[in-house]
């Protein structure tokens, strides 16, 4: 069984997500983002995992452009959490990242006291998997050359017991999710500022070889609210 997956991003009018590129800079609401994911979080009663992809797991990662020192340890491709954490754990959220080729080098244990759980493919280097029990930092394998994201996402289940899944990007994990027909909920905020540039991330992006459209029969509007500033937040169930 997977965890209930939202998809919760903010984007500009032409549908992009690098905050840096919108115009006018006026027009961007400082912290937003996270008051709606607070709001998203609370109307479930806690329990507020999220998920990103690489890129923005080498943003949160504090060992820029680093990798982990060589080791002449080797270690099974099974699923380790660190000590503090039990299975289940006494973690309500957790924050979850896509790194199928073990490229962050995290430096860190949690973020905003969200304890990381990685995602990785089997093929990662020993010298990475030694460093992210370095950093008690807890993965998972979910697939030996590519990540089965639904996998992965019935190991989140099943192991940790998280019921419900934020995805918050970037534009290639959350595409790999919608195109997996895994997202359930599509929480959108709409700003009122535009990139206008090719080339930028977009809400749901896809690879040179990953191109066969989501499998979505049907999404329904369920709700539409214009906040302050010409906001407008959009959320839809997928089917």
């Amino acid at each position: 069984m997977k965890p209930y997956v939202l998809c919760h991003m903010l984007c500009s009018v032409d549908g992009r997500i690098l905050g840096s590129r919108w115009r006018p800079k006026d027009n961007v609401v400082p912290g937003l983002f996270e008051k709606l994911h607070d709001q998203l979080v609370a109307e479930h009663g806690g329990g507020g995992s999220w998920l990103c992809g690489r890129v923005t797991a080498q943003e949160f990662a504090r060992g820029k452009g680093k990798t982990y020192p060589p080791t002449d340890e080797v270690f099974p491709r099974e699923n380790w959490f660190a000590p503090r954490e039990s299975k289940r754990g006494d973690a309500k959220s957790w924050g979850v990242f896509l790194d199928t080729h073990g490229k962050a080098c995290w430096e860190r244990s949690d973020c905003g006291g969200d304890p990381i759980l990685v995602i990785l493919a089997e093929q990662v280097p020993d010298s990475h998997l030694a460093g992210l029990r370095a950093d008690r930092v807890s993965y998972i394998f979910a697939g030996r050359h590519e990540i089965d994201l639904a996998a992965a996402l019935e190991t989140l289940n099943r192991e940790l017991g998280i019921e419900r899944l934020m995805v918050e990007g970037g534009g290639g994990a959350n595409g790999a999710l919608l195109r997996a027909g895994l997202i359930d909920e599509f929480s959108l905020v709409v700003c009122p500022v535009v990139d206008g540039g090719s080339g930028a991330p977009s809400v749901f992006d896809s690879g040179e070889t990953d191109l066969h459209p989501a499998p979505i029969e049907r999404m329904a509007l369920t709700s539409h609210e214009i906040l302050d500033g010409g906001v407008v937040w959009l959320r839809y169930k997928l089917g």
